[in-house]
């Protein structure tokens, strides 16, 4: 039994409109398990559609936890996650039960395998300057910069993800060093035996299934459901501004795009964010690669119930 509670959990993960979801819930019927959500965006409350969201029916009576636990406005660093997620752990496996993680957010899982570096605390003023610029010039000017004096983390940043960009310059400014040189002392990879398992599709099914997936959320109500958002009592923050769907249905409810256009441009920058998912997931030595194909969703869980079952 691994001393680190982190590595005791079994962990199913995968690229977008992979399945997660569904396998998920039939492992832990195998496993007597209970869910914890590894994604950043299902965390909040309101962003069911565009977060395909697992509803009451598809959680098929499985106990799901760190699902709608922030509202639209708020915001909470990857330490915080970390912090939520061993009291998650710790609470199921109180009830003796296995706690399994699923979900695509690569970052929350790097972390949970590997550790956290926190780094200097925040600089109000600093963040509030960066923030500033980042509205006047845009995140495109700040992942420059970053690109100057960070390299290979601007790398594994998009554009677009104004927060970990800010803050990567803030520590740069706090500490005059760059933030992946302190991230590389948590490189080191997990125990071996630890259960890490991603779903993969071919390539050309996947894209299918996003394509598909995308025109099934706007049938469903997603323009709604950000008008809805963009009417709460307090602004969406950077993060569920820019998830992918809702920034361009922004857009779209701004007038800067067609219907038809919005949902062409969510199919591609879902492909396209998928594609980065895989990089992720493919450099990261403690996943084990479970191709799905045709397999339906039983067998995978069988498959991965027998390799789970037999670890500490």
């Amino acid at each position: 039994m691994f001393e680190n509670p982190f590595h005791r959990a079994v962990y199913l993960t995968g690229p977008t409109a992979s399945g997660k979801s569904a396998v998920g819930v039939a492992l832990a019927r195998r496993l007597n398990g209970e869910i914890i959500a590894l994604d950043s965006m299902t965390l909040y409350r309101g962003m069911d559609i565009g977060t395909a969201k697992p509803t009451m029916a598809e959680r098929g009576g499985i106990p799901h936890h760190l699902i709608d636990v922030l509202d639209p406005w708020e915001s909470a660093s990857v330490g915080q996650y970390r912090a939520w997620a061993l009291e998650k752990i710790l609470e199921v496996e109180g009830k003796g039960r296995r706690p399994i993680f699923v979900g695509g957010t690569a970052l929350y899982l790097k972390t949970l395998l590997r550790g956290l570096f926190e780094g200097p605390g925040a600089d109000p003023a600093i963040r509030a300057e960066l923030e500033e610029e980042a509205r006047r010039f845009g995140s495109d000017a700040l992942h420059a910069r970053l690109s100057r004096l960070d390299p290979s983390l601007a790398a594994r940043l998009h554009p677009n993800d104004e927060r970990r960009i800010v803050r990567a310059l803030e520590v740069i400014r706090l500490t005059g060093r760059p933030l992946s040189e302190f991230q590389t002392e948590h490189e080191s990879p997990a125990p071996t035996g630890v259960q890490v398992y991603a779903l993969e599709w071919p390539r050309n099914k996947l894209y299918e299934r996003i394509n598909d997936r995308v025109e099934l959320m706007f049938r469903g109500g997603l323009v709604e459901e950000v008008r809805g958002l963009m009417a709460a009592p307090r602004p969406l923050c950077s993060v569920t501004a820019q998830g992918v769907g809702y920034r361009e249905v922004i857009d779209f409810l701004d007038g800067r795009h067609k219907l038809d256009a919005t949902i062409g441009l969510v199919q591609t920058r879902t492909r396209q964010f998928a594609k980065r998912q895989g990089t992720w997931f493919r450099g990261l030595k403690e996943v084990v690669p479970m191709a799905v194909g045709d397999s339906d969703i039983e067998q995978v869980a069988d498959a991965i119930a027998r390799k789970a079952e037999s670890s500490p």
